[in-house]
């Protein structure tokens, strides 16, 4: 049976959680004004939060799955403005290390912050065009190619490269590779300036005779494969367990933007009630009801899709579906929160403008949500990429 429910460690985890988001929050302004800065590993005031840690250690097994915990924990981070510090070794490159990689491979960098590099200034939402070479000369991989857009590239340790052993095949010739940080011909090219998410590193990377390892190759399968998926399938793997992470991240930004305009609204005398009918509401109670539904819709898709990946189950639909809908919540929220605090939600007093350019990102990386209703489309229809086309 579905349990999304909390014992009673995690609900304290969860307490923990909101006070020291609350402890970051005053930083996050000066992150989001000071990209070319990484935040450091902890701040004074937040030391006090290191039993959380072991709390977590100490979660027991009653109450919901591991992911679903984990899930609420990055909505909870996130409504906080939580700026990732004491950042875990875990990030898209770790995520599919555990998706691809051997049992050897991920014992030996499973402890590494591993970025993932897919996205090319020529193939963004399209990864089966990849056009990165990856090619074998004696027992190395020598990997050519551009990556735009890799998250925590500058900190990682390593990089997890999609690469195509033959452009010629498609997807079929697609293979995960890991690359560690300045390899040979491994160049970080520069930092972006982004819009939003200005506190996390973006990097884009060069490789230009890049040698590594033939043991580097993760999995450890060279075929390429003329029909199915090959290492794409990898990828999309991938995908299935991070979208639902992204979707957190959005949900928690929209509930730091809702807390925020009904604690505004309270300041001027109006509080929603939740017990009349709609038309007995004004315009900007109702718009916030229909938000918090919404949000709620939103919230549940995540947790189910995390719920699936626990259970072992193929939550590809799901997955595409939470991400779906909380993309298009994080656009509508935060833009919701603007319209209803007036001029005052665009200063730079107010962190709603920040969470505003945040959100944006989260109905674009990962799969755009017209990607999305693609993976969607075909799930529901059995339909092919060429058939909806």
């Amino acid at each position: 049976m579905v349990d999304f429910s909390l014992n009673e460690n995690d609900k304290n985890i969860i307490r923990a959680l909101r006070k020291q988001g609350e402890v970051q929050r005053k930083y996050a302004r000066y992150y989001d004004d000071h990209e070319e800065e990484l935040a450091p590993d902890e701040f004074p005031e937040a030391a006090e939060f290191d039993y959380i840690k072991q709390m977590e250690a100490d979660r027991g097994h009653d109450g919901c799955t591991p992911t679903v915990f984990f899930l609420l924990k990055t909505i909870t981070e996130y409504r906080g403005d939580f700026l990732r510090l004491r950042l875990p070794p875990y990030a898209l490159g770790n995520a599919t290390l555990a998706s691809v990689g051997t049992e050897e491979q991920q014992k030996k960098w499973g402890h590494m912050l591993l970025a993932m590099a897919n996205t090319e200034p020529g193939c963004g939402s399209d990864s089966k065009a990849i056009e990165t070479t990856a090619t074998l000369d004696g027992d190395e991989w020598v990997l050519n190619g551009e990556k735009i857009f890799v998250s925590h590239g500058v900190r990682a340790g390593g990089v997890v490269v999609w690469a195509t052993l033959d452009k010629s095949v498609g997807r079929g010739a697609i293979k995960a590779f890991l690359v560690p940080k300045y390899a040979p011909g491994f160049i970080l090219a520069k930092e972006e300036k982004k819009m939003g998410n200005r506190y996390s590193d973006t990097a884009a990377i060069v490789f230009k005779d890049c040698r590594i390892p033939r043991e580097n190759l993760l999995g450890l399968d060279e075929t390429i494969k003329t029909k199915g998926g090959g290492g794409f399938k990898g990828l999309m793997k991938t995908f299935n367990l991070t979208r639902p992470f992204v979707s957190a991240r959005g949900i928690g930004h929209v509930l730091a933007c809702r807390e925020f305009v009904t604690d505004e609204l309270k300041k001027e005398g109006i509080e929603i009630d939740w017990e009349v009918g709609q038309y007995k509401r004004t315009a900007v109670q109702q718009k916030l009801i229909e938000l918090e539904a919404e949000l709620e819709a939103a919230t549940l898709a995540t947790m189910h899709a995390g719920w699936l990946a626990d259970k072992g189950v193929y939550n590809n639909l799901e997955a595409s579906v939470c991400k779906s809908k909380a993309g298009d919540i994080s656009r509508k929220g935060p833009q919701l929160a603007l319209e209803i605090l007036g001029a005052s939600g665009i200063t730079h007093d107010q962190l709603v403008e920040k969470w505003f350019r945040d959100t944006r990102a989260t109905d674009i990386y990962e799969g755009t949500a017209e990607i999305q209703r693609l993976v969607i489309a075909r799930s529901i229809l059995n339909y092919s990429s060429q058939e909806l086309k």
